[in-house]
């Protein structure tokens, strides 16, 4: 039979830990209840009590399997649809929906497993609830879940669970992830109208180059008469452009492409390009206004909740992309840990404005850090929408500038080149 460690506390909270041999997990949640103990922990041990070699062998097997039987389920979900980070909130929206109404969490997770439709959600809440049935608490069975919850998270569940205020904790929690939804959906349209300008653009610029102009080219030889020099460039360029070297050098571009987003995955490469998009118009005041926003929205979040200044610095530094300023961040922190003022240590990075470090300066001489940085976040999230309607206006209309011009000069040379061999029949006639 199956040996199991357990650590619990007994009617008077004495810790206890020892060994016990029970057919399941379950099995020995269900004896060490009717002994009157609060289980914090139950770890399976390498296997039962050995009477012989061979049955040692055996067991070691039979408990190799049995351990690795939750592993093989986990990793056969994902042909049904793994979970993914797209569960998190939806998950977390439920399960307040259901806490606020007075359930218990692990109850609320054991209605969510039954209940929900969605085949990704329905099995992240009944893997959830098989962990809070085995006597994990909510905070642990979402930590077996990377996937889905970030650290953050299951720590700000955590810490919800410590001070009885869960359903305040799932409440910003839930209000914070929303914020960073919609300012991910923001981006999404921004980009989406340039670049289905830009997708039409190559569209036309292929067809004109493929289909039009060779058809023109043979028509215009056809007829005799000599060019103008726009409609040779034109025709010169297509020819290019579909001959051996031209293919070489589209190829050689893609390959290029591919080549430097491959770097830029490595770590040096990440360095290297995160430094020069901040020098970059546009694109480096729009990253330091994201930089911000994660560091107030993300801090925030966590102090309230109840998380200290410490994990928050460290949890918060994860959530800032730009590795150059997390690097600096991370110096940051290492400063307010030794007793430096946050916007002191913050002001020595280079990488906040001025005025961001004010206003967490007023926050800190007041004791109103948590109110300082909302008001951060708020604002920033003001200026990343206004950020991303510019680029949008500049990038569209940079695109719809470059369109018109060739198209454009397109319809110039094809025009001239028609009127050119018009004159040409009129003189010769």
């Amino acid at each position: 039979m199956p040996r199991f460690a357990y650590s619990a506390r007994d009617t008077a909270g004495n810790p206890v830990s020892a060994e016990l041999e029970a057919p399941g997990r379950k099995d020995v949640l269900r004896i060490l209840a009717a002994r009157g103990l609060r289980v914090s922990s139950v770890t399976e041990l390498t296997g039962p009590a050995p009477a012989k070699p061979a049955a040692r062998a055996g067991a070691g097997r039979s408990t190799v399997r049995s351990a690795a039987a939750p592993a093989t389920a986990a990793v056969a979900r994902p042909a049904r649809g793994a979970p993914s980070r797209r569960e998190c909130l939806p998950f977390l929206e439920a399960l307040h929906d259901l806490a606020t109404s007075g359930l218990s969490a692990g109850e609320a997770v054991r209605l969510l497993s039954v209940r929900i439709k969605e085949p990704r959600l329905r099995a992240l809440s009944a893997g959830i609830w098989e962990r809070i049935s085995e006597g994990a608490p909510l905070s642990r069975a979402m930590a077996a879940f990377p996937e889905v919850f970030e650290t953050s998270v299951t720590n700000l569940i955590q810490a919800g669970e410590a001070t009885g205020s869960l359903n305040d904790t799932l409440a910003r929690l839930i209000s914070h992830l929303t914020e960073q939804r919609e300012l991910r959906r923001q981006l999404v349209a921004a980009l989406a109208y340039p670049v289905f300008m830009v997708a039409v653009a190559f569209g036309v610029i292929i067809f004109f180059l493929v289909f039009l102009l060779p058809r023109l080219k043979t028509l215009l030889t056809s007829l005799g008469g000599k060019m103008p020099f726009s409609t040779q460039l034109l025709i010169s360029f297509s020819e290019f452009a579909l001959s051996f070297w031209g293919i070489a050098l589209i190829v050689a571009a893609f390959v290029g492409l591919s080549s430097f987003l491959g770097w830029r995955q490595t770590a040096a490469g990440r360095v290297a390009t995160d430094a020069w998009l901040l020098r970059v118009p546009l694109v480096g005041p729009f990253i330091v206004s994201q930089t911000v926003l994660a560091f107030a929205q993300t801090l925030s979040v966590l102090l309230e909740n109840g998380i200290t200044a410490a994990e928050a610095l460290r949890m918060t530094e994860k959530q800032i992309d730009n590795t150059v300023h997390r690097d600096a961040f991370n110096v940051a922190t290492a400063r307010v840990l030794e007793g430096e003022a946050l916007s002191v240590a913050l002001g020595r990075t280079g990488c906040f404005p001025d005025l961001v470090l004010d206003r967490l300066s007023v926050g800190e001489n007041t004791g109103n850090v948590v109110p300082s940085l909302k008001q951060i976040a708020s604002a920033y999230q003001r200026q990343i929408s206004a950020q991303l309607n510019l680029f949008t206006k500049v990038i569209a209309s940079g695109v719809l500038m470059g369109v018109f011009v060739f198209v454009g000069f397109i319809a110039f040379a094809i025009v001239s080149a028609v009127f050119q061999v018009s004159a040409s029949f009129r003189v010769g006639g």
